[in-house]
């Protein structure tokens, strides 16, 4: 009996050694060790400001020394002046046009180059090309194709085609500047959706659309209910960064517009800019960009939650 149980300690003792040794690895982790100087340097640059931010929404703050609570008075400013509440409604426009246009291009370009066409290397490259340019760039040379002269840039390709009656003053008339900018932002990363579209597309087997075929289906059909259901994991990735690039966006319509004509174009990014370090409103620049970050976080967490519910895991 004695040697039954003395037995069964050394079991219990040597089952725990290993269970200790893990803790004491988990604890003395050399990964944790390399990695805390990395979380410390993001946690002073990066969280620390944000909470900051998050404090200083809430007073008159100027950048200059105290700052004073004001409670909620800047964000109903915010929703209270046209000009605020207007960079809201044109960041709402901005974003829903360029999500629609940019992943509807994308998604016939990629259809376009997964054909079995000679020059599809080539073209694969030369729709991606303007995604890796400077945004700042791609601004600059938009700007002088938008020139509103006839005989300059965009106008003058429509006056050579015998189409006149398209030409406008694409900067200088607030119902088109907006939609200006959305088109410089869409031709610079329509090939950058079509790169992830393509990459879905040729996971895809060729047996279920051969099998559907031989089954009579059209190509539309075919598409939809095959091809369309396979690449939702792409679609949920490339609607979700359009928003959140679009959301976000400063560089193109800093550089092109500057906010106008007028506010016509003002975004939410370019307002915060503007009242930090033109107008020095501090607080207030801090209450709209937290605005702007529950905004981006919310739709784009809302939109990968009902997207993903909706993939098709083959």
């Amino acid at each position: 009996m004695g040697t039954s149980q003395a037995r069964t300690e050394l079991i219990g003792k040597a089952a725990a050694r290993p269970a200790r040794r893990r803790r004491a690895r988990q604890v003395g982790s050399p990964t944790l060790w390399f990695a805390a100087p990395a979380i410390a340097i993001y946690a002073l640059i990066v969280l620390y400001p944000s909470v900051s931010g998050a404090y200083y929404a809430f007073t008159d703050w100027s950048g200059i020394g105290s700052a004073k609570w004001i409670g909620l008075e800047n964000f109903k400013t915010l929703f209270r002046d046209d000009q605020s509440f207007g960079s809201l409604v044109n960041t709402i426009k901005l974003t829903a046009f360029i999500v629609v246009v940019q992943n509807a291009i994308g998604l016939a370009l990629a259809l376009a180059v997964h054909s079995r066409i000679k020059s599809r290397n080539v073209l694969r490259v030369f729709f991606f090309a303007p995604a890796v340019l400077s945004p700042v760039v791609i601004a600059f040379l938009w700007k002088y194709m938008l020139n509103p002269e006839p005989d300059a840039g965009l106008n003058a390709m429509l006056g050579f085609l015998g189409l006149d009656f398209l030409q406008q003053n694409w900067l200088g008339d607030p119902s088109v500047a907006l939609w200006a900018i959305g088109l410089t932002v869409v031709w610079q990363f329509a090939g950058f959706s079509m790169v992830i579209f393509l990459a879905a597309l040729q996971g895809i087997p060729r047996e279920l659309e051969e099998a559907a075929a031989i089954d009579g289906a059209s190509r539309f059909q075919r598409f939809h209910r095959i091809v369309l259901p396979l690449i939702a994991p792409a679609m949920t990735i490339n609607l979700t960064l359009s928003t959140i690039g679009g959301l976000k966006l400063f560089d193109q319509v800093f550089a092109i517009t500057n906010g106008g004509p007028g506010y016509s174009t003002e975004t939410l990014s370019t307002l915060i800019y503007k009242q930090a370090f033109v107008f020095g409103a501090y607080g207030y620049s801090t209450a709209v960009a937290l605005v702007l970050t529950l905004l981006v976080a919310g739709l784009a967490l809302l939109q990968v939650r009902y997207l993903q519910s909706r993939e098709v895991t083959y």
